[in-house]
């Protein structure tokens, strides 16, 4: 099956996104699908307002259209509400294709946080985009009841992984750890991740901050007892988690957060607010400690022996995201009961005016085609000429008259409809077939018949005038 993803993020951006589209993909490709990435490294970019790292692709509509059209995708997926997504969802929507949506970011409050633009008019954006979407793919069933409040409600949960081949414990490097406990997040630094709230726990420990991000350098300059060690590759990741001793999770706006994952996979518990990502990451695993007050959180998370959070850990697994991704897919076209999908003709590209005044022309074309080519409408036709007028010149009745008149004209509407039933099949094959007779002998009858209202409407009315 040919799959087609569209997403405004991918590498070399890092991001829970971005990893979960990643291993998604190379599930489809392991299971034999041939699939095509629609993403920002195939267009002319700019840098994100406040985000400068993301870069969104710049007027992608026409190549879009065209990767599309080149390949002929069964399925297509859009993972984003960026430029790339909505030229995507609007080229699908124009063509009455089906596609699926994904929701991974509380990009409104991100947005309300950075500029205060009120959650109701991006909500009611994110509520459009994904209108006509068969399904939306949500991480949390936290995130689904959300999005339902905000009258998004063409949901279904499709939960994150984790590579426990990658992140495992390494037990080598734990006796390399300082007699002080270390506090750890991984993430994006900014604002909506509320690092300050981590930053600021009072206890006699180490805190280590691990990636980059717009606040990186002013949080670095504010809080100089704090390590940060910058961006970190995957691979580099399991070591610094194992010299770790808590997971520090501040982040209110996550829908889900993979290094929840990441980090109890090497054997961390995990320190949070009670709040949407970790409720359903962590649930009654007893793997992490949620509480309003983050230091208490630390605190108890302190005494939860890693071996819970490593089992947790296991039960998400990468193949199962992949085959629920799968099994929500949707063929981009589905012939719906009483509905026909129609393909576009360039045949039927004129439009006002001018088409007006070339149907008229086609159409006395095809009436002298008729009188050159048909002998059966030369015949109705002069037949037409005699009735037509009797019809007008006799003392009947207006409705008389135009009963008279109706029946010559259908019958010549049906013989023009029986010769162009004849010529598409003739244009299909010349060869014998029981179809092919049976499309033509309906057309014969439908003359037959037409010609026998025409007999029938003159006798009866002449037949009332002279004997009635």
């Amino acid at each position: 099956m040919k799959i087609c993803i569209a997403s405004d993020a991918w590498s070399p951006q890092v991001n829970g996104v971005v990893n979960t589209l990643s291993k998604t993909k190379e599930y489809l490709e392991s299971q034999g699908h041939e699939v095509l990435m629609i993403t920002p490294n195939l267009f002319k970019t700019f840098p994100c307002p406040t985000y400068p790292e993301i870069r969104l692709s710049l007027f992608p509509k026409r190549k879009v259209n065209k990767l599309l059209n080149s390949f002929q995708p069964d399925c297509v997926h859009i993972a984003t509400e960026g430029p790339i997504g909505l030229s995507t969802r609007n080229l699908l929507v124009s063509k009455e294709m089906m596609y699926t949506t994904s929701f991974h970011t509380r990009f409104p409050e991100y947005i309300y946080q950075r500029i205060k633009l009120p959650l109701y008019l991006s909500y009611g954006y994110l509520k459009w985009f994904h209108r006509k979407s068969y399904k939306v793919l949500t991480p949390t069933k936290n995130i689904i009841d959300e999005l339902s409040n905000w009258g998004i409600r063409n949901t279904t949960l499709w939960p994150r992984g984790v590579d426990t081949n990658l992140f495992r414990p390494l037990n080598k490097i734990k006796t390399e750890k300082p007699k002080k406990p270390i506090l750890i997040n991984v993430g994006r630094v900014a604002v909506e991740k509320n690092l300050k709230a981590f930053l600021e726990i009072d206890l006699d420990c180490e805190k280590w901050v691990v990636g980059d991000g717009p606040d990186y350098a002013k949080l670095k300059a504010n809080y100089t007892d704090v390590s940060f060690l910058g961006h970190k590759n995957q691979d580099q990741l399991p070591s610094i988690y194992q010299m770790a001793d808590v997971f520090v999770f501040p982040s209110k706006t996550d829908t889900f957060g993979l290094v929840l994952l990441e980090a109890m996979a090497c054997g961390l518990p995990v320190a949070a607010y009670p709040v949407a990502a970790p409720k359903n990451v962590i649930g009654e695993s007893g793997a992490g400690i949620l509480d309003s007050d983050l230091k208490n959180a630390v605190i108890e998370a302190l005494k939860i022996p890693s071996q819970i959070p490593i089992n947790h850990a296991k039960s998400f697994k990468w193949e199962n995201v992949g085959r629920i991704f799968l099994s929500n897919l949707q063929k981009t076209k589905v012939e719906k009961p009483g509905k026909y999908i129609f393909s576009n003709n360039p045949h039927k590209k004129n439009r006002g005016f001018k088409r007006l005044i070339l149907a008229f022309v086609n159409s006395l074309s095809g009436l002298v085609f008729a009188f050159k080519e048909e002998s059966a409408f030369r015949q109705e036709l002069f037949l037409a000429l005699f009735l037509v007028p009797v019809a007008i010149f006799s003392s009947v009745t207006v409705v008389e008259k135009i009963c008279l008149i109706g029946s010559v004209l259908l019958l010549l509407i049906i013989e023009l409809l029986n010769s162009s039933i004849e010529a598409a099949i003739d244009r299909i094959s010349f060869d014998k077939h029981d179809l092919s007779k049976r499309a033509k002998d309906l057309g014969s009858a439908a003359v037959f018949l037409s010609l026998i209202l025409v007999i029938g409407t003159y006798s009866l009315i002449f037949f009332q005038k002279l004997f009635i």
